[in-house]
């Protein structure tokens, strides 16, 4: 799918390899050493709704701690939903047993964020990569060593660094070796948990153009978390904007980056450096006011609106002290506010 293109295009291709339907996560904050109560519970996602299809990559964005994570791990089933449904290539999978998962997992494959603590280092390069398809069995026993040598080719890695252990290779190295591993079972899908984020900028660029090629090659399907805007606009096919556990806003990129219609959208892309001097001043930086809020006792009616400078705005126009009774008291839902551009607001930016 070229980028900025809308996903209704590829339904008839047979819908979405993913879907997520209300799905929550809350973890219970306890109090006490031998009798623990529970005493609340942080609602690290609360209620999204999220359609992935073949051949596309939605990038998730938002601030630490909104919940990106969270929402990678429960599509891959590391973590039990607290509400909700996750459906891969159209079959249920919210509630499937470990046993049962086995066949889906061949299929979804995960990149996580770290490359120095994703990796066993007592093990060796051949034996993290091979193990995969020793659990599977897609490859013979005698073909394994040979196979694991390819991928670690395919991803720039000289194969004579199978016999090798992790703390002998670089960061971007590592993150190559993840990779790898990741696409020892020629996985459909592959959920990308900020994996350029602990890299140099020069190793990230190497990084982001080997996922791209193997996207083309192997034709997969990506969800890339990142916090730099600039690399999910030039990953993502649509991208996914999260505050405090929900998504905000959900566009192409070109859209999004052209036109953000919810507030805290706005803030974001306000941050993202400019490399040129005279187009940099002629921009006003969104400085959101206060801190995120706890997401343990998250704000009534729109989260947003206790940072929000649209509401403010708007009440400031109307000569009243607070923010509009709508957003403090409304949940708002996430609805079409242009084409294949949605927004949980009250008042979209215009």
């Amino acid at each position: 799918m070229p980028a900025g293109a809308s996903a209704p295009t590829t339904v008839a291709a047979g819908g979405p390899l993913v879907k997520l339907v209300g799905v929550k996560k809350h973890f219970p904050v306890t109090r006490g050493i031998v009798f623990q109560r529970k005493i609340g519970q942080v609602q690290a996602v609360d209620g999204i709704d999220l359609e992935v299809y073949p051949g596309e990559t939605v990038g998730l964005v938002g601030e630490t701690g909104c919940g990106k994570s969270t929402t990678a791990r429960l599509i891959m089933r590391l973590l039990d939903v607290t509400e909700g449904s996750i459906y891969f290539d159209g079959e249920d999978i919210t509630h499937r047993s470990r046993r049962k998962m086995l066949r889906f997992r061949r299929q979804m494959q995960m990149v996580f964020q770290d490359p120095y603590a994703s990796l066993n280092p007592r093990k060796t390069i051949g034996s993290i990569v091979g193990e995969p398809l020793a659990i599977h069995r897609t490859v013979p026993k005698h073909r394994v060593k040979s196979e694991v040598q390819q991928l670690l080719e395919l991803v720039g890695l000289n194969p004579e660094h199978y016999n090798r252990y992790p703390h002998e290779f670089s960061g971007g190295q590592r993150q190559r070796i993840g990779v790898a591993r990741a696409l020892a079972l020629r996985p459909r899908l592959i959920v990308a948990d900020e994996p350029v984020s602990a890299l140099d900028v020069s190793v990230q660029a190497q990084v982001l153009n080997l996922l791209a090629d193997l996207q083309d090659e192997f034709k997969l399907t990506y969800i890339f978390i990142a916090h730099d805007l600039s690399v999910v606009k030039h990953m993502s096919d649509r991208v996914a904007v999260m505050y405090l556990g929900r998504i905000v806003e959900l566009a192409p990129g070109e859209a999004l980056y052209a036109h953000p219609r919810h507030p805290y959208t706005g803030a974001l892309l306000s941050a993202v450096p400019i490399p040129d001097p005279t187009l940099a001043q002629g921009r006003k930086r969104i400085v959101l006011e206060g801190d995120v809020p706890s997401p343990i006792n998250p704000p009534s009616g729109c989260r947003f609106h206790p940072r929000c400078y649209q509401a403010q705005a708007i009440a400031k126009a109307q000569g009243a002290d607070a923010v509009p009774q709508r957003c403090r008291e409304e949940d708002p839902s996430l609805e079409r506010t242009g084409p294949n551009q949605s927004a949980a607001c009250h008042f979209p930016l215009a």
